[in-house]
Protein backbone atom coordinates (compact mmCIF):
# COMPACT_ATOMS: atom_id res chain seq x y z
CA UNK A 1 0.00 0.00 0.00
CA UNK A 2 0.91 3.33 -0.40
CA UNK A 3 3.37 5.19 2.04
CA UNK A 4 0.37 8.18 2.68
CA UNK A 5 -2.19 5.67 2.85
CA UNK A 6 -4.25 6.29 0.29
CA UNK A 7 -5.94 3.20 1.23
CA UNK A 8 -6.81 1.55 4.62
CA UNK A 9 -6.85 -1.96 4.74
CA UNK A 10 -7.58 -3.80 7.76
CA UNK A 11 -9.41 -7.14 8.80
CA UNK A 12 -11.32 -8.75 11.38
CA UNK A 13 -12.83 -11.69 11.73
CA UNK A 14 -12.77 -12.69 8.28
CA UNK A 15 -14.01 -9.25 6.91
CA UNK A 16 -11.40 -7.01 4.46
CA UNK A 17 -12.71 -3.44 5.57
CA UNK A 18 -11.12 -1.44 2.45
CA UNK A 19 -11.54 2.55 3.15
CA UNK A 20 -10.59 4.63 0.27
CA UNK A 21 -8.91 7.62 2.00
CA UNK A 22 -8.52 10.99 0.37
CA UNK A 23 -11.88 12.53 2.85
CA UNK A 24 -10.38 15.56 1.43
CA UNK A 25 -11.18 15.20 -2.18
CA UNK A 26 -14.52 13.00 -1.65
CA UNK A 27 -12.00 10.00 -2.31
CA UNK A 28 -12.24 10.75 -5.72
CA UNK A 29 -9.87 8.50 -8.11
CA UNK A 30 -6.46 9.78 -9.30
CA UNK A 31 -3.86 7.40 -10.69
CA UNK A 32 -2.32 6.58 -7.55
CA UNK A 33 -5.78 5.48 -5.62
CA UNK A 34 -7.85 4.05 -8.81
CA UNK A 35 -4.12 1.41 -8.80
CA UNK A 36 -3.97 1.29 -4.91
CA UNK A 37 -7.80 -0.14 -5.07
CA UNK A 38 -6.73 -2.61 -7.23
CA UNK A 39 -4.12 -4.03 -5.08
CA UNK A 40 -6.52 -3.97 -2.56
CA UNK A 41 -9.22 -6.17 -4.25
CA UNK A 42 -5.99 -8.63 -5.48
CA UNK A 43 -4.86 -8.93 -1.22
CA UNK A 44 -8.08 -9.35 -0.56
CA UNK A 45 -9.26 -11.95 -2.92
CA UNK A 46 -6.24 -14.11 -2.42
CA UNK A 47 -6.18 -14.22 1.56
CA UNK A 48 -8.02 -16.95 2.51
CA UNK A 49 -8.84 -16.21 5.74
CA UNK A 50 -10.85 -13.09 3.94
CA UNK A 51 -14.40 -14.26 3.42
CA UNK A 52 -16.00 -10.91 2.88
CA UNK A 53 -15.34 -7.20 1.92
CA UNK A 54 -16.46 -4.19 2.84
CA UNK A 55 -15.83 -1.33 0.94
CA UNK A 56 -15.81 2.17 1.88
CA UNK A 57 -14.38 5.77 1.71
CA UNK A 58 -13.23 8.31 4.70
CA UNK A 59 -14.82 11.10 5.41
CA UNK A 60 -17.97 12.42 4.37
CA UNK A 61 -18.05 10.99 0.97
CA UNK A 62 -17.92 7.36 -0.55
CA UNK A 63 -16.31 8.68 -3.83
CA UNK A 64 -16.86 11.38 -6.06
CA UNK A 65 -15.60 9.79 -9.10
CA UNK A 66 -12.57 10.80 -11.20
CA UNK A 67 -10.42 13.68 -9.64
CA UNK A 68 -11.31 16.33 -12.91
CA UNK A 69 -8.60 18.52 -10.90
CA UNK A 70 -6.07 16.53 -12.15
CA UNK A 71 -3.24 17.82 -14.77
CA UNK A 72 -4.41 15.88 -17.23
CA UNK A 73 -7.93 16.30 -17.06
CA UNK A 74 -7.81 20.29 -16.61
CA UNK A 75 -4.61 21.46 -18.49
CA UNK A 76 -5.85 21.90 -22.06
CA UNK A 77 -2.11 22.82 -23.22
CA UNK A 78 -0.94 18.74 -21.94
CA UNK A 79 -3.58 17.74 -24.70
CA UNK A 80 -6.87 15.59 -24.35
CA UNK A 81 -5.98 12.54 -22.46
CA UNK A 82 -7.01 8.70 -23.50
CA UNK A 83 -10.06 8.44 -22.13
CA UNK A 84 -10.11 4.65 -22.81
CA UNK A 85 -6.89 3.99 -22.00
CA UNK A 86 -7.77 5.03 -18.52
CA UNK A 87 -10.77 3.39 -17.87
CA UNK A 88 -8.69 -0.24 -19.16
CA UNK A 89 -6.04 0.46 -17.04
CA UNK A 90 -7.43 2.48 -14.24
CA UNK A 91 -11.58 2.01 -13.74
CA UNK A 92 -12.48 -1.96 -15.75
CA UNK A 93 -10.09 -3.99 -13.49
CA UNK A 94 -11.46 -2.76 -10.07
CA UNK A 95 -15.01 -3.64 -11.40
CA UNK A 96 -13.91 -7.21 -13.15
CA UNK A 97 -12.73 -8.04 -9.98
CA UNK A 98 -15.21 -6.91 -7.71
CA UNK A 99 -17.56 -8.89 -10.08
CA UNK A 100 -15.45 -12.37 -9.91
CA UNK A 101 -14.27 -12.24 -6.81
CA UNK A 102 -15.91 -15.37 -4.92
CA UNK A 103 -16.81 -13.45 -1.80
CA UNK A 104 -19.21 -11.19 -0.69
CA UNK A 105 -18.57 -7.55 -1.03
CA UNK A 106 -20.70 -5.26 0.37
CA UNK A 107 -20.45 -0.94 -0.10
CA UNK A 108 -21.14 0.99 2.56
CA UNK A 109 -21.87 4.03 1.15
CA UNK A 110 -21.21 6.70 3.93
CA UNK A 111 -22.29 9.87 1.09
CA UNK A 112 -22.13 10.73 -2.03
CA UNK A 113 -21.52 8.28 -4.64
CA UNK A 114 -20.52 10.13 -8.26
CA UNK A 115 -19.49 8.83 -11.26
CA UNK A 116 -16.97 6.01 -11.42
CA UNK A 117 -17.84 6.11 -7.46
CA UNK A 118 -21.77 5.35 -8.43
CA UNK A 119 -20.23 2.68 -10.98
CA UNK A 120 -17.71 1.45 -7.97
CA UNK A 121 -20.67 0.81 -5.68
CA UNK A 122 -23.07 -0.50 -8.27
CA UNK A 123 -20.74 -2.98 -9.03
CA UNK A 124 -21.06 -4.34 -5.29
CA UNK A 125 -22.65 -7.66 -4.48
CA UNK A 126 -24.75 -5.55 -1.96
CA UNK A 127 -25.05 -2.12 -0.56
CA UNK A 128 -25.98 -0.72 3.07
CA UNK A 129 -26.01 2.94 2.48
CA UNK A 130 -26.44 6.32 4.17
CA UNK A 131 -29.77 8.01 4.84
CA UNK A 132 -28.38 11.21 3.67
CA UNK A 133 -26.03 9.21 1.03
CA UNK A 134 -26.55 10.04 -3.11
CA UNK A 135 -25.97 8.25 -5.93
CA UNK A 136 -24.57 10.40 -9.36
CA UNK A 137 -24.51 9.21 -12.76
CA UNK A 138 -22.54 12.72 -13.61
CA UNK A 139 -20.71 11.68 -16.43
CA UNK A 140 -22.74 14.05 -18.93
CA UNK A 141 -22.16 17.11 -16.86
CA UNK A 142 -18.59 17.19 -18.71
CA UNK A 143 -20.04 15.56 -22.07
CA UNK A 144 -18.94 12.16 -21.23
CA UNK A 145 -20.64 8.53 -21.36
CA UNK A 146 -21.48 6.59 -17.99
CA UNK A 147 -18.43 4.19 -17.52
CA UNK A 148 -16.74 1.86 -15.24
CA UNK A 149 -19.80 -0.72 -15.72
CA UNK A 150 -22.86 2.10 -15.43
CA UNK A 151 -23.97 1.45 -18.24
CA UNK A 152 -24.22 -2.04 -18.18
CA UNK A 153 -25.17 -2.73 -14.05
CA UNK A 154 -27.53 0.13 -13.92
CA UNK A 155 -29.79 -0.88 -16.07
CA UNK A 156 -29.62 -4.29 -14.81
CA UNK A 157 -30.86 -3.47 -11.74
CA UNK A 158 -33.39 -0.61 -11.87
CA UNK A 159 -34.59 -1.12 -16.04
CA UNK A 160 -33.78 1.30 -19.22
CA UNK A 161 -35.86 3.57 -19.01
CA UNK A 162 -34.89 4.96 -15.10
CA UNK A 163 -31.51 4.44 -15.91
CA UNK A 164 -31.54 5.86 -19.34
CA UNK A 165 -33.33 9.26 -17.34
CA UNK A 166 -30.58 9.53 -14.64
CA UNK A 167 -27.48 8.87 -17.01
CA UNK A 168 -28.58 11.74 -19.22
CA UNK A 169 -29.57 14.12 -16.20
CA UNK A 170 -27.21 13.25 -14.24
CA UNK A 171 -29.92 14.77 -11.68
CA UNK A 172 -28.70 13.52 -7.87
CA UNK A 173 -30.86 10.20 -6.77
CA UNK A 174 -31.03 10.38 -3.07
CA UNK A 175 -30.96 7.66 -0.16
CA UNK A 176 -34.79 7.55 -0.25
CA UNK A 177 -35.49 6.73 -3.55
CA UNK A 178 -32.76 4.76 -4.75
CA UNK A 179 -34.06 2.24 -1.64
CA UNK A 180 -37.13 2.86 -3.74
CA UNK A 181 -36.17 2.16 -6.55
CA UNK A 182 -34.00 -1.24 -5.23
CA UNK A 183 -30.52 -0.14 -5.25
CA UNK A 184 -30.50 -0.72 -1.56
CA UNK A 185 -29.92 -3.17 -0.04
CA UNK A 186 -29.96 -1.48 4.00
CA UNK A 187 -30.47 1.97 4.70
CA UNK A 188 -29.75 2.60 7.72
CA UNK A 189 -28.29 6.37 9.98
CA UNK A 190 -25.47 8.08 8.75
CA UNK A 191 -23.69 7.16 11.93
CA UNK A 192 -24.44 3.30 11.71
CA UNK A 193 -23.36 2.82 8.05
CA UNK A 194 -19.99 1.10 8.61
CA UNK A 195 -21.23 -0.63 11.77
CA UNK A 196 -24.08 -2.35 10.08
CA UNK A 197 -21.90 -3.16 6.63
CA UNK A 198 -19.13 -4.76 9.02
CA UNK A 199 -21.60 -6.61 11.08
CA UNK A 200 -23.15 -7.83 8.08
CA UNK A 201 -19.73 -9.23 6.24
CA UNK A 202 -19.34 -10.64 9.40
CA UNK A 203 -22.46 -12.78 9.67
CA UNK A 204 -21.41 -13.31 6.16
CA UNK A 205 -17.89 -14.25 6.99
CA UNK A 206 -19.42 -17.15 8.81
CA UNK A 207 -21.91 -18.91 6.51
CA UNK A 208 -20.78 -21.33 3.55
CA UNK A 209 -18.59 -19.23 1.91
CA UNK A 210 -17.41 -21.30 -0.53
CA UNK A 211 -21.33 -21.55 -1.72
CA UNK A 212 -21.32 -18.30 -1.63
CA UNK A 213 -19.07 -18.23 -4.20
CA UNK A 214 -20.81 -20.52 -6.73
CA UNK A 215 -23.89 -18.91 -5.87
CA UNK A 216 -22.45 -15.56 -7.35
CA UNK A 217 -20.73 -16.77 -10.33
CA UNK A 218 -24.01 -18.65 -10.74
CA UNK A 219 -25.28 -14.81 -10.63
CA UNK A 220 -22.89 -13.24 -12.84
CA UNK A 221 -23.28 -15.90 -15.66
CA UNK A 222 -27.17 -15.69 -15.83
CA UNK A 223 -27.36 -11.61 -15.75
CA UNK A 224 -23.81 -10.50 -16.02
CA UNK A 225 -22.36 -13.25 -18.73
CA UNK A 226 -20.86 -10.01 -21.11
CA UNK A 227 -19.48 -8.15 -18.44
CA UNK A 228 -16.20 -7.48 -19.96
CA UNK A 229 -17.65 -6.92 -23.42
CA UNK A 230 -20.06 -4.29 -22.45
CA UNK A 231 -16.95 -2.51 -20.54
CA UNK A 232 -14.76 -2.70 -23.61
CA UNK A 233 -18.00 -0.54 -24.75
CA UNK A 234 -17.62 1.57 -22.61
CA UNK A 235 -14.12 2.51 -23.32
CA UNK A 236 -14.16 3.14 -26.86
CA UNK A 237 -17.36 5.34 -26.48
CA UNK A 238 -15.43 7.05 -23.93
CA UNK A 239 -12.58 7.62 -26.36
CA UNK A 240 -14.90 9.27 -28.71
CA UNK A 241 -16.52 11.48 -26.20
CA UNK A 242 -13.27 12.63 -24.86
CA UNK A 243 -12.34 13.82 -27.78
CA UNK A 244 -14.83 16.22 -28.23
CA UNK A 245 -15.12 19.80 -27.46
CA UNK A 246 -18.07 19.07 -25.27
CA UNK A 247 -15.73 17.11 -22.61
CA UNK A 248 -13.20 19.94 -22.83
CA UNK A 249 -16.09 22.68 -22.32
CA UNK A 250 -17.68 20.48 -19.26
CA UNK A 251 -14.27 20.40 -17.29
CA UNK A 252 -13.30 23.93 -18.27
CA UNK A 253 -16.67 25.31 -17.03
CA UNK A 254 -16.70 22.81 -13.88
CA UNK A 255 -13.63 23.61 -12.87
CA UNK A 256 -14.58 27.71 -13.23
CA UNK A 257 -17.38 26.98 -11.19
CA UNK A 258 -20.31 27.83 -14.20
CA UNK A 259 -22.36 26.53 -16.22
CA UNK A 260 -21.01 24.95 -19.11
CA UNK A 261 -22.19 26.37 -22.84
CA UNK A 262 -21.86 22.76 -25.37
CA UNK A 263 -22.01 23.35 -28.80
CA UNK A 264 -22.87 19.24 -29.76
CA UNK A 265 -19.05 19.36 -31.31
Amino acid sequence: MSEEKIILFEKQDGVAIITLNRPDKLNSFNDELSFALQDALKEAEKDSSVRAVVLTGAGRGFCAGQDLQNRKFSDASAGRPSLSDSIRRRYNPMVIKIRKMEKPVIAAVNGVAAGAGSSLALACDLRVVSETASFIQSFSKVGLVPDSGATFILPRLIGATKAFELMITADKLDAKTANELGLVNKLVPQEKVLEEAVAWAKQLAQGPSKAYGLIKRALNKAVFPDLEELLENEAYLQEIAGRTDDFQEGVTAFLEKRQPAYTGK
